[in-house]
């Protein structure tokens, strides 16, 4: 019974952490930007296209192979660098107080440009490099052999969510962030600057989406197609958690991830079902997600 329990519960953990990663990006943007991003997927895939390119050469070079758990880590915060700040001063400023549909038809517009983008630069073929799986080796946990770096994913992703609510709660721009998600017209008025909340809250999200990316790239590398995929299952996480809810999209990322599994160990056929089926069966009992509510909106 354990050599089935144990591998389907870590094998959960670790696809939640990945789709955390997405999730928690976009869910902190809507929060704070109330923009519904849909280049989100792509920004993940850049994130790991630049992480299979710098391992990829680390490894061509001969360079020491521990450099690539470095590359991971520099890949997310070169993209969020980079795209965070250019995107939102650019296009995502532009979107702020329109409505829903204009915000998407442009993060879309946004999305095509950016997977057209990464076509031209890296071509058609997939990208592989398990240089960081491989250093870490495995473990034996309840008898079952399983993959240190999986553990590592699970570790990152706890980690990722104490410091955003570290953030959130104990720091200075935490409270700043808070204050802007709560009224922005009135942060405002006593002297926030909202723009550079916007384009830290932004950029952080870039941040997110880029590591998840990144990190995805030891354990199943990167192709075409990754970003529309990622896209679908971080608004599946999202609504499912409810829009802007970091807690939200935890717990959702767990379900999703857990639904996966299942469906790999027992009903391969239905492995691109499950996700959406578990948000169908959440959103029938609550249409606001799990921690999602009713908000006034203003017209």
């Amino acid at each position: 019974m354990s050599t089935t329990i144990i591998p389907l519960l870590l094998d959960s953990l670790a696809s939640a952490a990945l789709i955390f990663f997405a999730a928690v990006g976009l869910t902190l943007v809507f929060s704070v930007l109330r923009v519904l991003n849909v280049a989100h997927g792509s920004l993940y895939s850049i994130g790991a296209y630049a992480a299979a390119s710098i391992c990829l050469f680390i490894a061509s070079r001969q360079l020491s192979p521990y450099l690539s758990f470095l590359a991971l880590l520099f890949s997310a915060v070169f993209v969020a660098a980079i795209f965070g700040p250019l995107i939102e001063r650019t296009l995502i400023r532009w979107t702020y107080g329109k409505s829903e549909a204009v915000q998407i038809l442009i993060t879309f517009g946004l999305f095509l440009i950016l997977e057209d983008v990464q076509r031209m630069i890296f071509g058609v073929q997939s990208l592989y490099e398990d240089a960081p799986m491989r250093l870490l080796g495995t473990s034996s946990i309840g008898g079952v052999v399983y993959l240190n770096y999986q553990i590592l994913l699970i570790a990152m992703a706890v980690l990722v969510i104490i410091g955003l609510r570290l953030l959130i709660k104990h720091t200075r721009l935490g409270r700043l962030i808070t204050a802007v998600v709560a009224d922005r017209e009135m942060a405002q008025s006593i002297g926030i600057d909202t723009n550079r909340i916007f384009v830290i809250a932004f950029s952080l999200g870039v941040f997110l989406a880029a590591l998840g990316g990144a990190l995805a790239v030891p354990t199943s590398g990167v192709a075409p197609g990754l970003g529309a995929d990622t896209m679908v299952l971080a608004f599946a996480v999202a609504a499912i958690g409810g829009l802007g809810q970091i807690e939200g999209a935890a717990l959702a990322s767990l379900i999703v991830g857990f639904a996966r599994v299942l469906a790999i160990y027992f009903v391969p056929s239905l492995d691109a079902v499950a996700p959406y089926a578990a948000m169908l069966i959440v959103l029938l009992i609550r249409p606001y997600g799990l921690f999602g509510s009713v908000t006034a909106r203003r017209i």
